[in-house]
């Protein structure tokens, strides 16, 4: 999933990177960046010490 987000945030137009890897299909690479944005929106809170 890194790979295929990468190679979008840097440019390379989503046709690219399905011709790069042809296993993949558009739907895949729309669920990379939906997982990358959610991951993104995640907050980290600090464990309390007992």
């Amino acid at each position: 999933m890194g790979t295929i987000v990468g190679l979008l945030a840097a440019g390379h137009p989503v046709e690219e990177v399905l011709a790069l890897y042809p296993y993949l299909e558009r739907d895949d690479v729309m669920a990379a960046l939906s997982y990358a944005a959610w991951r993104a929106e995640e907050v980290e809170l600090p464990l309390k010490a007992s």
